[in-house]
């Protein structure tokens, strides 16, 4: 048994995915992105949960996150590799039919080759560089990519053509997304011009589906948003806003919880915890719980986070350290015992810690908090 468990409410998973989907054209592909243990909430328990909601198109980092879903999904669905490949795996993406991006000449020959010895086609889909500076074929190799479509077209599927937006999530990056989706339309141009047709145009995120719903084209990439979450606090007001909602229409689909571990009483004048950072002012009793910076509970929180036991919401005290952090339970008046459920992230009644607070008070995005969750941890579908 884990020291801590998470928990992941389906109920909130189907109410977002609906409202997802109320956002975008009953055509355009949900593909659901579950990099980085699907945000934290782990890869195999969100395929299951998600294959139940008929979403049945997932996008990865790498070939080794493809791997995971491939052995946990079940009927017919999709994998795409947006990042990494593994050498060792390029066989394995041929003779499964994954689905992956391909953003350099290097990628492009090696498995194309690979297919023509398999007598395989490869499932690919051409990144084009827009200004986001990352991955993508530059504008001076766009005709030279065309041309090798066409020498080897019975060897290559050409899925999709996409790009990524460089912070869709903030106006402040407004001008240069503007200038991404000019380049992104000449592309599509181009590629047209030259009579490639690829089966799906996508580039928007999570972010972009709110800001730039226009652009969603063929397939969206949604992350965050299906996690009940949002891109920024300012995509949040802005959306609420503009479809003239009061209340938040994601429900958070996580939570965090460990128990309590050890009560002890600690004298006024005494230091809690490693060092001098905490020091009893009255007569208190502290308790120990068993997750630390190990598991992604970061040490940031030091003195300063908060958890809820019991209706009451409670502050962390002293340094966390690898595997534990420990609470002032003095306020309780002594109905705290050994063995009762910490909520670390997550709600009771009326009290919530959310993933933001967690993120702020530890100055950490939502994606960065959650993503940072030790992978042993759990994770449980309710």
């Amino acid at each position: 048994m884990h020291s801590s468990i998470i928990e992941i409410d389906q109920k909130a998973l189907a109410n977002n995915v609906r409202y997802i989907r109320s956002l975008i054209d009953e055509k355009v592909v949900f593909s659901s992105v579950l990099k980085g243990n699907a945000y934290g909430h782990g890869a195999p328990e969100m395929v299951e949960a998600l294959q139940k909601l008929d979403v049945n198109h997932f996008s990865v980092f790498s070939s080794f996150e493809a791997k995971e879903v491939l052995d946990t999904g079940v009927g017919d669905f999709t994998v795409m590799i947006m990042g990494d490949i593994d050498p060792e795996d390029e066989d394995w993406i041929i003779e499964n039919s994954i689905e992956f991006y391909v953003f350099n000449f290097d990628r492009l020959k090696t498995m194309t080759e690979k297919a023509k010895r398999k007598s395989s086609p490869i499932n690919i889909h051409i990144e084009l560089e827009t200004g986001m500076n990352r991955t993508g074929f530059n504008k001076k190799d766009w005709k030279q990519v065309v041309d090798f479509l066409k020498e080897n077209s019975e060897h290559i599927n050409l899925k999709g053509l996409c790009t990524h937006f460089a912070g869709a999530e903030s106006i402040s990056n407004y001008k240069r997304v503007q200038d991404q989706r000019k380049v992104f339309k000449k592309g599509i141009a181009f590629f047209e011009k030259h009579a490639i047709s690829p089966d799906k145009i996508h580039c928007s995120c999570s972010a972009a589906v709110l800001t730039f719903p226009e652009n969603n084209f063929d397939m969206v990439r949604i992350g965050i948003l299906q996690y009940g979450l949002w891109p920024s606090r300012e995509t949040f007001i802005s959306h609420l806003s503009k479809k003239k909602e009061q209340e938040d229409p994601l429900d958070p689909i996580l939570s965090w919880k460990s128990y309590i571990m050890d009560i002890k009483p600690v004298k006024k004048g005494s230091y809690v915890g490693y060092g001098n950072s905490y020091l009893a002012e009255t007569d208190m009793n502290v308790a120990s719980v068993p997750v630390g910076y190990g598991y992604g509970y970061s040490r940031s929180l030091s003195n300063q986070g908060r958890v809820i036991v019991k209706h009451n919401r409670l502050s962390i005290i002293g340094i966390i350290n690898m595997n534990m952090l420990l609470i002032d339970i003095t306020q309780a008046n002594g109905t705290v015992n050994i063995g009762d459920e910490v909520i670390l992230i997550g709600e009771n009644d009326d009290l919530e810690i959310t993933v933001s607070s967690f993120g702020n008070l530890s100055s950490q995005l939502n994606y960065e908090v959650l993503s940072r969750i030790d992978k042993d941890i759990p994770r449980i579908l309710k």
